[in-house]
């Protein structure tokens, strides 16, 4: 095969008192176009915290990537929910040659700077998941309005007719996402006007341990019997919710919501301690970013990829894939995330949970 010389493909940056210098990374291709180019892909996800980030996303985009451009390389950063971490990421990839970005950012103001300082270097940035600020080329996540909705939906079905006499608490997720305002937004509509907001707390970080003080605040402040339901914006709260109940000696649990469709969840659901997660198909949305990654890399237009836009607060008409989300009940499992290929029923089914997955319909 007749090698032929690429394009000049991407700056890369150095940081000196906080400025990038230039200098040129080179790319090889062949001559049979998709997977010929070759170049890094930089994929910065925020935190361990939620357990999807390096069980899903990370491997399925790695996996895509490889797909659509087998020698392709990528570099992997993880910012330990630390903005500052995750900036220096950012500039440790540009400075070893990354050509795109896929961030999910730690702090999606903190992180504008430090796109801007990628976009003066030519090293297009895919916001993942969250919608960072800056002059983002591309954008791929679900509906976060949705999200809540469904959240709220399976909340008021779970209450039935006593939602108007109890208290629900909302336990909204990290106020540095603006995701986490975009859930609020999509459960309040739902919410408002058929129960009553009991407590309201913003959970720093999405952590478990930050949702387990505040329940816990939340159960001393109205009584454990004037709570009808809890709305956890994700599964690492919704687990420190159900803590924070149990602790306090809480029986029957109130319904709980989550998202994330997380295994521990997923099991708390079969057990009856979680109402309801919200799945959201990583793999669906790990091909759209690896596919954008690709094309932009290539120098070839996302459009094709994203067929619509989202504006945020400092750039308009970014190119985004907005996924449609799923929520997950107990009678559900088997046909979404099991069907899905997300979990088998054997890692689902461990032999503590028999029992109530033969009752669930899981085993047979």
């Amino acid at each position: 095969m007749r090698i032929l010389p690429a394009r000049v493909r991407r700056v890369i940056g150095v940081l000196v008192a906080g400025l990038l210098t230039a200098s040129l990374a080179a790319a090889c291709g062949g001559d049979d176009g998709a997977g010929a180019d070759s170049f890094t892909v930089g994929l910065l996800l925020p935190s361990r915290a939620v357990p999807r980030w390096e069980h899903s996303d990370k491997p399925l985009i790695e996996e895509r990537l490889k797909e659509l451009c087998p020698d392709c390389t990528m570099l992997y950063a993880n910012a330990e929910n630390d903005a500052a971490r995750q900036r220096q990421q950012m500039i440790s990839m540009i400075t070893k040659g990354a050509g795109v970005l896929i961030l999910d950012a730690a702090d999606t103001r903190a992180l504008r700077s430090s796109i801007q300082e990628a976009r003066a270097a030519d090293v297009p940035v895919i916001a993942y998941d969250r919608l960072a600020e800056g002059p983002i080329s591309g954008y791929v996540s679900f509906d976060g309005g949705q999200v809540g909705r469904l959240q709220g939906e399976a909340l008021l079905k779970a209450m039935g007719d006593q939602a108007h006499d109890r208290n629900v608490v909302m336990m909204n997720g990290d106020p540095r996402s603006p995701n986490a305002a975009w859930y609020r937004s999509g459960a309040l509509s739902v919410l408002t006007g058929k129960v009553r907001i009991g407590r309201s707390y913003e959970i720093q970080g999405w952590s478990t341990e930050n949702a387990h003080a505040h329940m816990s605040a939340a159960i001393a402040a109205l009584g454990p019997e004037r709570i009808g339901g809890v709305l956890a914006a994700n599964d690492a709260i919704a687990a420190g919710v159900i803590a924070a109940l149990k602790s306090a000696g809480v029986r029957p649990l109130p319904p709980i919501t989550g998202q994330d469709a997380d295994l521990d969840a997923v099991r708390r659901i079969v057990k009856g301690e979680q109402y309801m997660t919200v799945y959201k198909p990583f793999r669906a949305q790990a091909t759209a970013a690896a596919a954008m990654a690709v094309a932009l890399g290539r120098g070839e237009d996302v459009r094709d990829i994203a067929r619509t836009n989202t504006d945020s607060p400092t750039t308009k008409r970014i190119p985004s894939v907005l996924l449609t989300p799923t929520a997950v009940t107990v009678g559900t499992i088997e046909q979404t995330l099991v069907k899905d290929g997300v979990y088998t029923v054997d890692e689902i089914c461990v032999p503590e949970l028999r029992a109530a997955c033969e009752k669930a319909g899981l085993l047979r």
